[in-house]
């Protein structure tokens, strides 16, 4: 793999299924939700982030790629039931690049379990600490993002490559 994350690498590693219902929680400019879509052609894939121009660049790139099965959702992953998303609705939630820049992790681990159906899956992606590209402060450990999602309840399944600076696990919702 290169030294920077790819998304569809990353992607070749999980067991999708073309109906699934997945989102990507803190998507930016949407690099993991459309190639998500590509893959989920008979699903659905949601966007969600809290700024407005990250999800507004999402809609243009959907439309440039005749992307019609993603839907956006401005929200707070931070806030108790922030993705405004049903109970037990997704098979997966896709974290990736986020965990630096928030200070709720707990918070959008929960909201992931909220939302993710029992056996979902949970994917998160984060810098490695000691890389030398990416943020330069606000890095979590890999084992912290594990203690954290373990102690919500979700169930280490495997760890991901990612790329020479980044960390990758795959958790399920026992």
């Amino acid at each position: 793999m290169n030294s920077f994350l790819g998304p569809e690498e990353v992607l070749d590693q999980l067991d999708l299924k073309t109906d699934m219902i997945a989102a990507e929680f803190g998507c930016g400019s949407g690099v993991f939700a459309i190639a998500l879509a590509k893959r989920l052609d008979d699903g659905l894939v949601y966007g969600l982030d809290v700024q407005e121009a990250s999800l507004s660049v999402l809609k243009g790139r959907s439309l440039l790629e005749n992307i019609d099965n993603i839907r956006l959702i401005r929200c707070n992953l931070e806030k108790p039931r922030g993705s405004t998303l049903t109970d037990f609705s997704l098979d997966l939630v896709l974290i990736a690049n986020v965990f630096f820049q928030v200070e709720k992790k707990d918070a959008i681990i929960s909201e992931a379990d909220r939302v993710l159906t029992k056996g979902g899956n949970l994917v998160i992606i984060d810098w490695l600490p000691g890389a030398t590209q990416g943020p330069a402060q606000g890095k979590i450990s890999p084992e912290k993002v594990r203690e954290i999602a373990e102690k919500t309840g979700f169930k280490m399944e495997k760890e991901i490559e990612a790329g020479k600076y980044h960390y990758g696990f795959l958790f399920k919702k026992p």
